[in-house]
């Protein structure tokens, strides 16, 4: 499926000792959530913060918007200005209050909107004493303030580093609410990229997915597209070693073997008695995450 890109990167780099992070293309869909999945240190946080700009010091070009290069993003007030940004770390300084972190967003960005905030605050249920220090909420909580931050501003694209990973479950499925709002408010103009290292909770929300291992792209497309080139096979231990040489990865139980395979192997199956359903995106970045992690090439 072709797509517009919001976001167009070309031989991106940057290297830690140990760990180098190497994209040679990389594409976000415009109009889509784009959900970036891989395990701790596979490189996300990295990436998010150079196409966020808190990350400098990297070789590469990046494209927004179809006009901006990553040099724009830094010099023309319209291009950040567009851009709603929830990172992880010391996202605001220590000691700022509830109400120092609305009013230095207020001064910060043009677009900001401080009865959307309170309004958005008093839907995920924070904490409403403005002199309480930020530091001092849970993490759930600070997380809900800063995603109240970037949604009460007028963008065109969030870039959301682990949004879900400290929120409870049913908090998670506000999330999901809240990012497809966000989509269908400005129908196809805007877009979200997130990452997250469990896709299970936030897979209503994801349309296109990216899977990075080791610091490089090794998945992606539109999630209904993985649906079709990948198929859950599930058979009887007798035939569980034949299997096992076509199954892109496979698991054992005590009465037989469930695995994810290419569609475009399943005829290599002929002769073998399975049952094929269609798979999650979690099965799926989970059978992809295996042959590529770390993990599971020592042996």
């Amino acid at each position: 499926m072709e797509f517009e890109s919001v976001i167009h990167g070309e031989q991106i780099e940057k290297h830690y000792k140990g760990f180098s992070l190497i994209i040679p293309t990389l594409d976000i869909p415009k109009g889509f959530a784009t959900a970036l999945i891989g395990e701790n240190g596979a490189g996300k946080t990295t990436l998010l913060d150079i196409l966020a700009g808190i990350r400098l010091d990297y070789k590469g070009n990046l494209t927004f918007f179809g006009k901006f290069n990553d040099r724009d993003r830094e010099n023309v007030p319209e291009v950040k200005e567009r851009i709603g940004y929830e990172g992880t770390g010391n996202y605001y300084f220590p000691g700022w209050t509830l109400r120092q972190g609305r009013d230095v967003q207020n001064l910060l960005f043009s677009t900001f909107d401080e009865k959307r905030y309170d309004e958005i605050c008093d839907q995920l249920a924070v904490p409403k004493e403005p002199t309480k220090k930020i530091n001092d909420l849970s993490d759930g909580n600070q997380m809900k303030i800063k995603l109240a931050g970037v949604l009460a501003r007028d963008t065109d694209l969030l870039i959301l580093d682990e949004p879900a990973s400290p929120l409870d479950p049913l908090m998670r499925d506000k999330l999901n609410d809240m990012i497809r709002s966000y989509l269908s408010s400005k129908e196809g103009e805007r877009s979200v990229l997130f990452s997250t290292h469990n896709i299970a909770d936030m897979e209503t929300a994801t349309d296109y997915a990216i899977i990075v291992e080791n610091g490089t792209i090794v998945e992606q497309g539109f999630v209904e597209d993985l649906k079709e080139k990948y198929i859950i096979v599930k058979g009887e231990k007798a035939d569980e070693e034949a299997a096992s040489k076509v199954l892109y990865s496979m698991s054992s139980g005590t009465y037989g073997f469930e695995g994810v395979c290419l569609a475009e192997r399943l005829n290599e199956l002929a002769g073998i008695k399975v049952v094929t359903e269609t798979p999650t995106l979690s099965q799926i970045c989970v059978a992809v995450m295996k042959q590529n992690s770390k993990l599971y090439q020592v042996k």
